[in-house]
């Protein structure tokens, strides 16, 4: 036997398909098996280990700024200023573990494929049949396959009697797939045209077979989804690669400023010691440290709303990455539709009426011209429901306050659309008891069943319309149908062209006493009497219609991605109003298998609907998407989303109707599996990042302030005005409590109608750069004049550098309110909206007044108490930046 080279098993001959597997319909041997599963191993998928927790905690202090902190801790010791260096290293150990905690992240994608995989499969070893665990089947070896069973490997099937398939999660096909046995001549054909294999972890729903293991493991497509998942790399949020550069900002300018300020001590012949302390604390005044834990509690903040909201967050910065979403991705099947097949429309009579209500709760009723109808007026449309209720081997059941089928969904859908009719299986059958049946299959196209009625015998029959329509002679209440045959035909292509499936039902009478239906009493030429049509499909989610509408004026794109038909898809996408005019691009799985990368990225963005795809076919969209600038967010709930979930700006999986694999591999859960859940996690994204700016506002003028005053006081020949842990206190514990409040500042009212930020767009605008400039000149003007002021009046430094730490307290006390919007006026904003905002000013004066006269926190800051005059003036100097910034803001609506 030749290795597991890929091979084009749909396109082999069963025969030759047994030859290069070096095995018979008849199974391998014992011994032979054993030999196999030496030489290819185990039926399983490979999972990677999950990093180690100590490889993740130090992933938490891989940040330039992190660095530099560290850096300035090292440099007190060695100056002996352990008070300092505890201080600052309390800093990077918080930061550290609230990151830990936050960014934990295991990578579960992959054992939830193996999950997903079967336990046992019977196979037929040494010619009799065997259940065996999965894990050991190998190539060649005869699987058996029934109702119910998860397939356990990628068969070549050589038997089938009528076996279904359900491959929903891996092609996104919302109707079982009936599989054949013969040769399909395309080699490229997709994976929902392979009619001949059944693939590892799909559900037989229906019938009998048996098929040759063609591939096991990470041979099989499952295991390619697993490949394709462990080779896509995590990919940054926006905010974290705009966080970064900021980073990278601050620590050049960290590391030019230090290196400024000692290379001024050098020259003005200060002490080496002084030297390197005036450089430590102009390093620790220039990192903002308040920024990582700050950040990291608004991303929380934004986590425990979108929780309110139904969607669950599992890495953090990915909060944002929504509010900056230009284009959407999303599966079809589950996602946009309810991936419950339902009746919307019935030609009966030569009337045709729409059913109402979707998926298989029985809710919804029949309209004709839009009025409900009463059955007893409408005796052709009474008898098609009645036939398509009767002529199933399906049910519909209710489970948990949620109604499921128990069979096929298209018999399930004909199920509720009677029911949404007020009939009942159970009583009907009491009324028309079923004798006996032909069940379906494909060759004939219908089902049959027949039953008894007053005394009377009726066979009832559903099928293709073209072959119903063929053993027709007669209309129900008509009396010929011969010249509108056509007529009716062209009915059933008209609603087949909106996406339908459609189903033809007819009846005869027979006989009285016959207990037993044969082919022949169907198919007899002329006998059965056309009753009606039924034409259902997968619906769309209403709530996803109104949600893919809030996207469009929010200016997100929305773009179809599936395994199901072209027309389906299509029609769907024009029920969902995708593109702005009526003209849907669609673009199917074989035209894009024929599209190098560089047609599809010069494509991609016109086109609104993708049919047919596969798995690797949704990860060359999103990433040609990204290619083009686009921030691209994409929903799925099955295996064949998960490399595209992972190499999106953001994955969004369903949480009830998701697969495992495509949670694990998801940034966001939804727990309703709505669509319009995902527009409120846009909102939430994008107060996310504009509380992220409030807050980086309110911060970075402080670190400007302080790193100015160093530097003046230097040129000046003036002492230091604050000391290392001085400066932490400031940047951190003051500070520190209000940027958290600012996490829970209320969205501004058009947030919503705002469109997509520019990925492009750095986290700092010019208003942001001009602002800070502005207040940070505010800041060292009002803190270096009370600096000097006590230098001249008191003989104290540590008296000195008290009032200036106050002033720039009591700074950013009045400049927090500055920051809670760029553009509107403090009297246009109301004061109680974040009332968390003015608890944590008061908290945080109560700490800096404790810091001032309670001795611990003297001998740590090296801080003394103040008088009354000395508290109003320091109060009053700082106002004025309140002042300053409203002068700012005033100018700037003028001149817009």
């Amino acid at each position: 036997m030749k290795d597991m080279e890929r091979v084009a098993w749909h396109q082999l001959d069963i025969d030759d398909v047994a030859a290069r597997l070096e095995t018979t319909q008849e199974g391998l041997s014992t011994e032979e098996a054993k030999r196999r599963l030496e030489r290819f191993g185990p039926n399983e998928l490979v999972v990677g280990e999950a990093p180690l927790p100590l490889i993740i905690l130090l992933r938490q202090i891989r940040s330039p700024l992190i660095y530099i902190l560290i850096g300035a801790g090292v440099v007190t010791v060695l100056l002996g200023k352990y008070v300092d260096s505890a201080v600052i290293l309390s800093v990077v150990i918080l930061n550290s573990v609230v990151g830990f905690i936050q960014e934990y992240k295991a990578e579960q994608s992959l054992r939830a494929l193996a999950r997903m995989t079967a336990p046992k499969a019977r196979v037929l070893r040494d010619g009799e049949e065997w259940e065996i665990d999965a894990r050991e089947v190998v190539p060649g070896d005869v699987v058996l396959l029934e109702s119910g069973v998860k397939v356990p490997a990628d068969l070549r099937l050589f038997r089938s009697i009528e076996l279904q398939a359900d491959e929903s999660t891996l092609t996104g096909e919302s109707q079982p797939v009936l599989k054949k046995i013969e040769a399909i001549d395309d080699a490229n054909a997709p994976l929902g045209d392979r009619f001949n294999i059944a693939y590892m972890g799909t559900i037989i729903v229906r019938g009998r077979g048996a098929g040759l293991v063609a591939a096991t493991g990470m041979e099989t497509v499952f295991g390619h989804v697993s490949a394709q998942v462990r080779r896509v790399g995590e990919v940054k949020s926006p905010l974290q690669a705009r966080l970064d550069h900021l980073a990278r900002l601050i620590a050049l300018l960290v590391l030019a400023v230090t290196a400024l300020v000692f290379l001024l001590g050098l020259l003005t012949g200060e002490p080496m010691a002084d030297v390197l302390l005036t450089a430590v604390a102009t390093a620790v005044a220039t990192v903002p440290e308040g920024l990582p834990v700050t950040i990291t509690v608004a991303l929380a903040v934004g986590v425990w709303r979108m929780a309110q909201r139904n969607a669950i967050i599992r890495k953090l910065p990915v909060v944002e990455t929504l509010g900056s979403t230009t284009t959407i991705c999303s599966d079809k099947t589950g996602t946009l539709t309810k991936n419950e097949m339902t009746v919307v429309k019935t030609h009966a009579g030569g009337r045709c009426y729409e059913v109402t209500g979707v998926g298989y709760a029985p809710e919804g009723e029949i309209l004709h011209e839009g009025q409900p109808v009463r059955m007893a007026e409408h005796p052709a449309l009474e008898l098609t429901l009645r036939i398509g209720l009767l002529c199933n081997d399906s049910s519909v059941y209710e489970e948990n306050g949620r109604f499921r089928p128990d069979g096929d969904p298209t018999e399930a859908a004909l199920i509720v659309a009677a029911m949404k009719a007020g009939k009942h299986r159970e009583r009907e059958l009491e009324d028309y008891p079923i004798l006996d049946e032909i069940p379906f299959e494909s060759d004939r196209q219908y089902m049959a069943t027949l039953h008894s009625h007053n005394g009377e015998r009726l066979i009832f029959v559903k099928g293709a319309p073209e072959r119903i329509l063929d053993m027709c002679e007669a209309r129900f209440m008509r009396s010929t149908a011969v010249l509108e045959r056509s007529r009716l035909l062209e009915e059933s292509y008209k609603l087949a062209s909106e996406g339908l499936r459609v189903l033809a039902m007819a009846y005869r009478p027979v006989r009285t006493g016959i207990e037993h239906v044969t082919c022949e009493d169907v198919e007899t030429a002329g006998e059965l009497i056309f009753v009606g049509l039924q034409g259902m499909i997968d619906p769309p989610r209403p709530e996803a219609v109104t949600a893919v509408a809030q996207c469009k004026r929010a200016g997100i794109g929305v773009v179809m991605i599936t395994g199901d038909h072209r027309v389906t898809a299509e029609a769907i996408a024009r029920q969902m109003n995708l593109t702005a005019d009526s003209e849907v691009q669609v673009v199917d799985g074989r035209e894009l298998e024929a599209m190098g990368d560089e047609e599809l990225f010069a494509r991609v963005k016109a086109i609104s609907v993708f049919a047919r795809a596969a798995p690797a076919h949704k990860l060359r969209i999103v990433q040609q998407l990204r290619r083009h600038g686009e921030v691209v967010a994409v929903t799925g709930d099955g295996v064949n989303d998960a490399p595209a979930l992972k190499q999106a700006d953001i994955g969004v999986a369903m949480g009830v109707v998701g697969t495992d694999v495509a949670k694990e591999a998801a940034d966001m859960v939804l727990t309703d599996d709505n669509f319009a859940t995902i527009y409120a996690a846009v909102e939430e994204g994008r107060v996310v990042f504009d509380n992220t700016r409030k807050v980086i506002m309110f911060l970075i003028p402080t670190g400007l302030g302080l790193v100015l005053s160093v530097i003046a006081s230097i040129a000046l020949g003036l002492p230091l005005p604050f000391l290392p842990a001085q400066v932490i206190w400031i940047n951190l514990v003051t500070n520190g409590l209000q940027d958290v409040a600012m996490a829970f500042e209320p969205p501004e009212k058009d947030i919503g109608r705002r469109p997509p930020r520019d990925p492009r767009e750095g986290v700092l605008t010019r208003l942001m750069i001009e602002r800070i400039i502005v207040v940070g000149l505010v800041l060292l003007a009002g803190t270096l004049t009370v600096f000097i002021w006590q230098l001249t009046t008191n003989t104290d430094i540590n008296h000195a550098r008290t009032v200036a730490m106050t002033t720039m307290v009591l700074f950013q006390n009045f400049h927090i309110f500055n920051s809670r919007s760029f553009t509107r006026s403090l009297s246009q904003m109301n004061p109680l909206s974040n009332r968390f905002l003015l608890v944590t000013i008061v908290v945080a004066l109560g700490l800096h007044i404790l810091a001032l006269y309670w001795g611990p926190l003297q001998f740590v800051l090296s801080t003394v108490p103040l008088d009354l005059d000395t508290w109003l003036v320091m109060v009053a100097i700082a106002a004025t930046v309140l002042l300053a910034v409203e002068i700012d803001k005033g100018i700037r609506r003028l001149r817009s």
